[in-house]
């Protein structure tokens, strides 16, 4: 049954499994978010992080469990992308997310232009609704960047930050980001870290996914750690350091790994 305090949630997993034919790749996974919380999913590859992102965002069902999206039971026969788009759920992923050869405020009104009568694109109306979208929501201040730069031009920190402020603009209340600092320099990392923090003003949640400990640390308000499809465990930023994080990380792993040498 879904906690009585399911408003407070953007997100609740309840008892959700996922197997790929005998292979199980989710087991048991209770998992919820805060409607303004950012969550540090971590784990290594193979952990089960990206099928969690898949079931959230409509991709798949998962073979059982339930799942609640603002106090709302979805139902997975009836759940996909786009659904998961009206229930309020904007994924950004890695390098991906915008159109290399299409001008930022085409980027922006992708599958949802906002037409004229007959059908016709407002563009004046786009361009403008861009242009707010970058200095005001997310702060945007390349040197020399318009609505009319081309995808292109942008660095790799803009271009997530053009991901992550679209994904604003359209009233997400739950914004995943799927490793979105892999391949970038320090100084674009720091600028995609920054975009992040405006999801937190701005009153969403979000789930961020990284390899990198010290982002994670960083952005996260909680972090729940998965391993071999189960979470194993869930800690408070304010009850744990990040070397400390860094340490239990590190002796869980090998731990496990011991574990796996005395069964074989």
């Amino acid at each position: 049954m879904v906690d009585d305090s399911a408003h407070s949630y953007a997100l609740q997993m309840i008892d959700v499994n996922k197997y790929f034919g005998p292979v199980c790749a989710l087991k048991n996974i209770s998992f919820d978010v805060g409607s303004n919380e950012i969550v540090g999913l971590i784990g290594d590859n193979g952990a089960g992080k990206s099928t969690i992102v898949k079931i959230l965002t409509g991709v798949f069902p998962p073979t059982s469990g339930e799942l609640y999206i603002g106090g709302r039971k979805v139902d997975f026969r009836r759940y996909s992308v786009q659904k998961a788009h009206r229930y309020g759920i904007e994924t950004v992923y890695q390098d991906k997310s915008l159109g290399e050869k299409q001008v930022l405020w085409r980027n922006f009104f992708i599958g949802r232009e906002i037409t004229l009568p007959f059908g016709f694109i407002d563009v004046k109306k786009e361009k403008e609704i861009a242009n707010e979208i970058m200095i005001n929501t997310i702060g945007f201040r390349g040197k020399g960047i318009t609505v009319d730069s081309k995808v292109s031009e942008l660095s790799g920190g803009e271009r997530q930050g053009v991901a992550i402020g679209r994904a604003m603009h359209f009233q997400a209340d739950l914004i995943l980001l799927d490793e979105p600092t892999v391949a970038l320099s320090l100084k674009e990392v720091r600028k995609v870290l920054n975009f992040v923090h405006k999801i937190k003003e701005g009153g969403r949640a979000c789930i961020y996914i990284s390899h990198d400990i010290h982002d994670v640390y960083e952005i996260s308000d909680r972090f729940v750690i998965i391993d071999r499809g189960e979470i194993v465990a869930s800690i408070l930023k304010q009850d744990i350091s990040l070397k400390d994080l860094d340490k239990f990380l590190l002796e869980y792993a090998h731990g496990m790994k011991d574990k796996a040498e005395d069964k074989s």
